[in-house]
Order: C-alpha cells, then structure tokens, then sequence
C-alpha cells in the first residue's frame, strides 16, 4: 500500500462523482476541474465497484437519491469500503433530514461531506474544494494533463526560419505541451516561439510559448513548450474542455 499511496502523493486522487445531477455537474464538477482536480462522472455503480479496486485512495461522492433505495446504498457503500478500505466517501441528497445526515457521518465515517441538493449549489461547490484540499486531493501535482496517444487528430505547426514546420502533440496541460516534430528543427532553449497552432480533435488553439527543453526516447526528440502568461482566456477553457474530455473517455472505456 506505501507504493500507491506515494504515487497518489505525486500525482494526486481521483475524485468520482456517482449519478450526479446537473446541477451538480455544472456547478460542483465544472469547479474542480478548474481547480485542476482529477474529477469523473460515472453512471454505473456496479462497473465502479468494480473498477475502483484499480483506483485506490479515491474518493467517491454519491447521490443517494438516485438508481436504488437509500438503504440500497448504505450496503453498497459498506461493500466498497469492506473491499477497498483506502477508498473515502461523500454524499449528496436532497433529504435534509438531520437523523440521515448523521448516520452517514458517523456510523459509515463518510469524511467528505454531506451536501445536500439545490439548484444554486455554488456554496456546496465551495464546499467540497474546501474539503478536497484540506485532502490534498492534488497532491505535488499542480495541473492536469492529457496524453493524446489515442487521438486522431493532436497536431501542431509554427513560423520558423521562414517557414512553418509541422509536429504532432504528445500531452498537454494548461501550462504546456510535448510535442514530435516531423523533422528535428533544433529549438532552443528559452527561446519563445510566437503564433503557434495547435489542432485538438475539432479545437484550434492558437498559442505562444518558450522551449523548455527536450528529450530523447527511442530515437524520437520530444520538445517541452510552456506557454507564456498571454494565453488568451478562452484558449485556456477550451484546453481545460479538451482534458476533461480526454481523461473522461479513457476512464469510460476503462469502466466497460
């Protein structure tokens, strides 16, 4: 158990949240992903149990009101905690009663809050991101990053020496991207290179950033670039958009 506690320690928890409503989706998910937290919504709870075995030291909100009978879930909690002990629980429900809140919180010790259902749910988002990091949910991790290993279309092309040079993206996060070049075009170092496009599925950005460094694997140099702090906002949404959909497809695929 150290060897997964030290990997979540670096690389942070997964955060899942069980048949949420929309308006915990839009208001509490939308939240923590921009926070830079590793967040998934999941529709089934039998995959998940499951699948959890493979996500230890996660934590998982649940909305009680949904799929089965609240005591339906009192025994599916028990049976995800029997079998996964790391894993730690919260709950959301419309039912404000207080007898039912604190049985949760102290018979099944779900530690990360019992938020109850509205349709303004930001002081609940607040909440749980108060939580959350009180957790260290992001451990040494500070951004998110997708790997586009899968994707069709993840390409790049910049000015340079005169004219523009071609290269595939690897990951990117909201600081920056790895990225092959069709021919090594030898960056260097520090160096800031203006106009940058970067194709994501149907997304095009368009980006400045500087050479970081680079890397040699298997023969193939991959460059480092971090984009400068003139990032257009709406640049940084849609790469936060692009992740979230990149890291909930393969967690998808992987709850199947």
């Amino acid at each position: 158990m150290s060897g997964e506690s030290d990997t979540t320690e670096i690389t942070g928890k997964k955060v899942f949240f069980l048949y949420p409503t929309a308006s915990v989706q839009n208001q509490v998910v939308t939240l923590l992903i921009q926070q830079e937290i590793e967040t998934y919504i999941v529709k089934d709870h039998a995959r998940l149990a499951r699948a959890i075995k493979n996500h230890p030291n996660s934590i998982i909100y649940v909305n009680i009101d949904e799929s089965m009978p609240e005591p339906e879930w009192e025994k599916w909690i028990a049976g995800v905690i029997n079998t996964e002990p790391s894993i730690k629980f919260g709950v959301f429900s419309s039912n404000m009663n207080e007898e039912l809140k604190n049985k949760y919180i102290n018979k099944f010790k779900v530690t990360c809050g019992f938020l109850t259902l509205n349709k303004d749910m930001s002081k609940a988002a607040q909440k749980t991101l108060d939580i959350l990091n009180g957790m260290n949910v992001k451990g040494r991790r500070k951004y998110l990053r997708a790997s586009t290993d899968r994707e069709k279309v993840a390409t790049m092309n910049m000015p340079f020496n005169g004219e523009f040079i071609n290269g595939t993206v690897k990951d990117i996060s909201l600081v920056g991207i790895s990225c092959v070049f069709n021919n090594d075009p030898g960056l260097k170092k520090n160096v800031l290179y203006k106009d940058i496009q970067i194709r994501l599925q149907t997304m095009l950005l368009k980006v400045e950033a500087v050479a970081f460094g680079s890397r040699v694997q298997e023969g193939e140099k991959t460059y480092v670039l971090i984009f400068t702090q003139r990032i257009d906002p709406e640049v940084q949404s849609k790469i936060h958009k692009y992740i979230q959909t990149n890291l909930q497809g393969k967690m998808d695929l992987a709850l199947k």
